[in-house]
C-alpha cells in the first residue's frame, strides 16, 4: 500500500488503542466496539474517518484471529456507518486567478510557490503526487509529466502553457540555488528551502498561506484545487472518462460525482432537454 495509507492505518489503530486505555483486546464484547464507533463520532470525526477507521479495525482483528490472539473477530459484526455523497466544494475561475497570483517577489521561493499551485491545478494531482514528482518524470517540453498515483500506478497529466512557464521560471531562477544548499543531486522536482524534497504537509501550508492572503475561503486544500480542476474541466466540456482518466479514478462513480457541482452546466442541461426549460 502507499506509505500515506499505511501511516493513516497507523493513526486509526493508535487512536484505537488511546480508546481502550489499557483494557485488553480478548475481554471487549461487540457493545464495547460499538462503544468505540460512537466514541469516534464524539470526537468529531466524519463520516469517511470512522468508515476508515472500523476498516482499520476489523483488518487488525482478522489479523489478532489469524495469530491465534482471538477466537472471533466480533469487528466483523460492526456496520459501517453509511456515508453519503457530498457534493465537493470548488473554488471559482476567479477565486484560482487570485490564488495562483497570490506568490510574491516577498516570500522566499515565490517562483518555487508559483510552480506548485500551477501544477496542482494544471494536472489535477494529489498533494503526495506532486510532493513525489521526479525530474525524469516531467517533460515540460512536451507539456506533460508523468505522475506515479495510488498503488504506484502511473498516467500521464498535462501541464497547461501557464504551468510550463511557472516551472521554467523556477528552473531558471531558484531551484539551483536551492539544490546547492542541499549539498547532493536531489532528484524532486519541488525542493524545500534547504533543499530536501517539499513534503506533503508543507503543501498544505503554503497553499493556506496563500489562499487566507487573497481571501479564498480558509477550509482550502489540496484537494480543492483537483476537485477544482475536474469540475472546471466538465464545464468546459470535457468527456467524463478523460476526466476519469487524468484524475487517475480506478471507477467512473468516483468521477460522476463532479457532474453535480457546476451549476451552470446543469441548468443548460436543463434548459435544452426538459419540456418546460
Amino acid at each position: 500500500m502507499a506509505d500515506n495509507t499505511v501511516a493513516a492505518y497507523r493513526r486509526d489503530l493508535l487512536r484505537f488503542l488511546a480508546w481502550l486505555g489499557g483494557r485488553g483486546i480478548p475481554a471487549l464484547s461487540i457493545r464495547d466496539l460499538a462503544d468505540y464507533a460512537g466514541w469516534l463520532h464524539h470526537e468529531k470525526l466524519g463520516p469517511a474517518s470512522i468508515a476508515r477507521h472500523l476498516v482499520s479495525l476489523k483488518v487488525f482483528f482478522r489479523y489478532l484471529q489469524l495469530e491465534g490472539v482471538l477466537q472471533d473477530n466480533l469487528a466483523e459484526l460492526l456496520g459501517s456507518q453509511k456515508l453519503w455523497e457530498r457534493v465537493p466544494k470548488v473554488l471559482s475561475p476567479q477565486q484560482i486567478d487570485r490564488l495562483l497570483a497570490a506568490p510574491t517577489k516577498r516570500d522566499a521561493c515565490w517562483r518555487r510557490d508559483r510552480a506548485l499551485l500551477e501544477l496542482l491545478y494544471a494536472t489535477g494531482c494529489r498533494a503526495s503526487e506532486i510532493s513525489g514528482l521526479n525530474l525524469p518524470d516531467l517533460h515540460v517540453d512536451q507539456g506533460f509529466c508523468l505522475c506515479h498515483g495510488k498503488g504506484d500506478k502511473q498516467r500521464i497529466v498535462m501541464l497547461g502553457g501557464r504551468a510550463v512557464a511557472a516551472v521554467g521560471e523556477y528552473f531558471e531562477h531558484e531551484r539551483p540555488g536551492l539544490v546547492a544548499k542541499s549539498g547532493t543531486t536531489p532528484p524532486w522536482v519541488l525542493l524545500s528551502y534547504r533543499g530536501r524534497q517539499l513534503r506533503r504537509e508543507r503543501i498544505w501550508e503554503l497553499l493556506k498561506r496563500y489562499a487566507r492572503r487573497v481571501g479564498v475561503p480558509e477550509e482550502v486544500s489540496p484537494h480543492t484545487l483537483r476537485h477544482s480542476f475536474a469540475t472546471h474541466m466538465l464545464a468546459g466540456g470535457t468527456d467524463l472518462r478523460q476526466v476519469q482518466e487524468m484524475l487517475g479514478h480506478a471507477s467512473i462513480a468516483t468521477t460522476q460525482i463532479y457532474t453535480h457541482v457546476d451549476a451552470s452546466r446543469l441548468k443548460a442541461v436543463h434548459q435544452k432537454f426538459h419540456p418546460r426549460g
